[in-house]
């Protein structure tokens, strides 16, 4: 079975950091698809360890990414 989750990939320091709002989990890399491909990883093996309702109370089914534009200074 296969599911469309969100990455959210930012630059901390030397690295990268992946989430997926969806579990609330990340994963870090060197590279941006270093990252991305621990973060699948991880994913995948909660998804495999996980009860079924663990999986279904962490799973949040609407997750939105967009910009908003601030006013400062």
């Amino acid at each position: 079975m296969q599911k469309q989750l969100t990455a959210i990939i930012e630059r901390d320091g030397d690295g990268y950091v992946a989430l997926c709002p969806e579990f609330d989990i990340a994963s870090q890399g060197d590279t941006i698809e270093e990252a991305r491909d621990n973060l699948r990883e991880a994913l995948e093996l909660f998804l495999e360890t996980a009860s079924p309702s663990e999986v279904q109370s962490r799973f949040h089914g609407e997750v939105y990414v967009t910009q908003v534009e601030v006013a400062y200074g």
